[in-house]
Formats: C-alpha cells, structure tokens, sequence
C-alpha cells in the first residue's frame, strides 16, 4: 500500500536552513571551490612565472590539467586555445596569461549552462539517477526546496524502494519541507512512480521529483529495471518524463564520464546535477565532461546546506577556480 510521511522519530534529518545572514551563493561558491582554487593558483603562479607561453609551460600546464580530471580531449582544448590566445593578444605577464586560460575555461563550459525550464508541462516529471553515495537523495531534497521557492508546489516519489535508508531520508526531506511523499515499504519502483504521477494530476502539482534506485553503470539487470521506470512514466504521461537527470559526485573524476554514457544508454540523460564539489581538488571534471560528455548541468552542489544546490554559472564557476 502506497503511504505518505509518518513520522518515526528515527528518520535522517536535512541540514539546517541557511540563516538570514548566509552568504550568497556565489560567495557559498567560492567557499565550496576553495580546495581546487588553492591547489590550483599555487601551481598556476608558479607555471605562469616566466611571463610567456612557451612549450616548457604548455608541457607543466599540460600536467597539471590532467592531474586535476580535466581529460585529455579538455586539456587539449585548453592547451589549443591559450596558444592560440597568446599569439594573438602578445601575452607578457602572468596575470595576462590565467586570464587567457580563464577564459578559454569559459569557452569550454559555457555551452553546459543551460537553465532548466519547467513551464511547459504541468505536472512537470523530473525523474533522478544516479549510484549510491552520489548525493541523488540529498539531492532531491535540495531540489525540492529550490522549486518552492520558484513558487512551484512539488511532489516527492520515494522510488527507491529497495533501501529502507533512501525512503527514510526523501520522506524526512518532505516533512521538512511541507511535501508529499508518495511511497511504499517494497515493491515496485515503477508503481510507486505510476501513483504519484498520477497523483500529481488530480491535485494540480507543479513539479514531480521521482527517485531511482541506485546503480551502478555495470549492474546491467538493474539498469534494465531504471529504464522499466521511464517506460512506466510515459504509460501515465506519454510527454514525460521531461528531464532525467542524473545526479554526479565530482570527487569520483574520470569515472563521471563513464556514468553519463552508461545512465544516457539506459534512460536518455538530459541533465547533469553535479555534487560535493566542495569535497573534491579535482573540480576539472566540468570540463572533461564539456568536451567530452556535453550533457547540461542543471545544478551543482557545493555543500551541505538545504539551499547549496543551485543552477550552474559557467562564469561563476571559472571565477571561483581563478580568482
């Protein structure tokens, strides 16, 4: 029997709310950018020292990109267009030369900055993937809050339904933020989903936000049941769902890649959430995943708080790596 939230007393609790006097998100940002920003100004400093794009610093920036999970076909890019910046602009100084990379950086990653519209579809279904440990849940939790205060109602489908955790955790999000979760102690992740669609109907929803069961791109079985769910979706709304996204932790590096073309085999990705990259060196990976995995980021993520998870800014971003 499908329920909603009933609370136990044992359930995992959302962190606190920002208070009034929080930064802004694009301080939060650059807080949560930190770790990468330090190791790389450090390196940047002492590469760019010379003054001059040469090979010596093409071959130490070259090394210091991969090291970073920027990839290979990125680092190339990168390595291209700088050159091709300082042979047109006569670079001389240091400043002049980060500037250059900085820019290239935005070159690389702006396409990804692509704002998720739901306006179109009412109920909109936004269904969520990912493994387990990416965040997806926390994520969702996050996301749901982010649309309430667009002025969006929203709906939560505990389609996890093979760890007790993972519902526990969605239906402590939904108390916290005043909504349903549509859930059921086993079974069926597909029915689960099926009900709350339809549930969103009859009640005028805005914004359906349907968990997956975690998995890993090479469990293909399960991969087979994630891509069941988006069938059963498109029983109940044949235009649906109308994002899928799926949820990326930055700290994993190259092996993101790998997970956007195993889950956009399975159920057609259309969006990227990207966490923890405050936990992570290694925030390069946007830019593997710009050359070589062109996938939108929707949202990234850069700590714990209920309101750090916001749309991706490719200039914020590069800001917060170089400055």
């Amino acid at each position: 029997m499908f329920s909603f939230f009933k609370k136990t007393g044992q359930e995992p609790q959302p962190p606190e709310s920002a208070p009034a006097s929080a930064p802004s998100w694009r301080e939060r940002l650059f807080q949560g950018l930190a770790k990468t920003r330090a190791q790389w100004g450090g390196k940047l400093k002492t590469i760019f020292s010379r003054g001059k794009v040469d090979d010596e610093l093409l071959e130490e920036l070259e090394s210091m990109l991969l090291t970073s999970d920027v990839g290979i076909e990125a680092t190339q890019f990168l390595l291209d267009d700088l050159k091709g910046r300082a042979k047109r602009d006569k670079l001389d100084t240091p400043e002049a030369i980060q500037q250059a990379l900085a820019g290239a950086f935005v070159d690389l990653v702006g396409p990804l900055e692509k704002p998720l519209d739901i306006e179109n579809h009412r109920p909109f279904v936004i269904m969520i993937a990912g493994v387990n440990g990416a965040g997806k849940t926390t994520s969702i939790g996050k996301l749901a809050k982010y649309f309430q205060d667009q002025g969006k109602s929203v709906l939560l489908a505990a389609g996890d339904t093979f760890r007790a955790a993972a519902r526990e955790q969605l239906q402590a999000w939904g108390e916290r933020n005043n909504v349903t979760v549509i859930s059921q102690e086993s079974g069926d992740p597909a029915a689960v989903i099926f009900d709350a669609i339809a549930a969103a109907k009859a009640r005028g929803i805005d914004v359906v936000l349907a968990d997956t069961a975690g998995r890993l791109p090479t469990q293909l079985h399960l991969m087979e049941e994630i891509a069941k769910v988006r069938r059963v979706i498109q029983k109940v709304d044949p235009t649906g769902p109308h994002e899928t996204l799926l949820v990326l932790d930055a700290n994993i590096g190259q092996n993101a890649l790998q997970q956007v073309k195993a889950f956009d085999k399975a159920v057609q990705v259309t969006g990227l959430v990207v966490t923890k990259l405050d936990g992570t060196a290694k925030g390069g990976v946007v830019a593997a995943i710009a050359r070589q995995c062109p996938k939108p980021i929707r949202f990234i993520g850069v700590g714990e708080g209920i309101d750090d998870l916001r749309p991706f800014s490719a200039k914020d971003f590069v800001d917060a790596l170089f400055e």
